[in-house]
């Protein structure tokens, strides 16, 4: 007679497991429920103690009881807007580079490379920033300082090229060998397979790994404090790439500490916060719903 123990055993273990990864589902769920509680509770007074007039005006200065977030928010969209300009050709290029067309012994050296890349601190990122690129920058584009929106956008654009090519790279890879042979079969070359079916097939994928590369610019904080001068001003023009501006993230971070517990300049930054948020949350939602078409699609292929 054989003995039950075993198999109770494994499902006892199968329980756990289970309860497990729901606990951590839901406490998952708790804190960011409890963080936008947090946030609305402390950021929404703001629409009652402020005019909207000076809210949504064009100066902030909040001395004076000036808390116009728009410099804010087009500082950080025109920084954003910069970085991704860098950022999107150089991390897809090289992920297809990585992917296609780099021999195995580069690989090796590549991969690895980027891994570190995406580790380094951002404070990291802007000491180089301040102490090298900026005077570079100064100096080459003669500008009256190199504190500037440019500035920030090289190095965000710098942070967000690991996250482009380590997603982008595997939705690469996941591209059946299939696909390529067949392509080659027809007479394309190399770079007509590449640009032709290779990278269409992997869109989805590399949508999503340009979005996730877009929501970590849209947060950094350290970096661009430190080189985009910090200066809260309306964006006008192009001409507003080479001057200094003043980020959601930079003015959250320098101005926190400094601020009265429940004053109106503190419900303000709180403002400043939920709308950051809710930018990276569109920004996450837009990506998993492109990837979760991109699944889709693949199990009706294989089906």
């Amino acid at each position: 007679m054989k003995n039950p123990r075993p198999n109770s055993t494994i499902k006892l273990g199968e329980w756990l497991i289970t309860f497990f990864i729901r606990a951590a589902g839901y406490v998952s769920i708790l804190y960011v429920t409890l963080i936008i509680l947090f946030l609305l509770r402390e950021g929404l007074p703001a629409f009652k103690n402020v005019d909207l007039s000076s809210l949504f005006g064009e100066v902030w200065y909040p001395i004076e009881g000036y808390y116009s977030i728009w410099p804010l928010l087009f500082g950080s969209i025109t920084v954003t807007i910069g970085a991704a300009v860098i950022a999107i050709p150089l991390g897809v290029g090289t992920a297809v580079f990585i992917s296609e067309l780099a021999p195995p012994w580069a690989k090796e050296i590549l991969k690895p490379l980027v891994e570190v890349l995406a580790g380094l601190p951002s404070v990291v990122l802007g000491f180089f920033g301040i102490l090298v690129l900026s005077p570079f920058l100064r100096q080459a584009l003669n500008l009256p300082t190199g504190l500037t929106a440019f500035t920030g956008s090289l190095l965000l654009g710098w942070s967000a090229i690991p996250t482009i090519v380590s997603v982008a790279e595997d939705a690469l890879n996941t591209v059946p060998r299939t696909y390529r042979e067949g392509a080659q079969a027809l007479g394309t070359t190399q770079w007509q397979t590449i640009w032709g079916v290779t990278v269409p097939a992997a869109r989805s994928g590399i949508i999503t790994a340009v979005m996730l590369g877009i929501g970590r610019v849209i947060g950094e904080t350290m970096a661009v404090m430190m080189v985009t001068g910090n200066a809260p001003v309306l964006p006008e023009g192009l001409n507003a790439f080479f001057l200094p501006i003043r980020t959601m993230t930079a003015t959250i971070a320098s101005e926190m500490g400094e601020v009265a517990q429940g004053s109106i300049h503190y419900q303000v930054l709180f403002l400043v916060g939920i709308i950051l948020f809710f930018l990276s949350l569109v920004i996450n939602v837009v990506s998993f719903m492109v990837s979760s078409r991109r699944m889709k699609r693949t199990e009706r292929l294989l089906s």
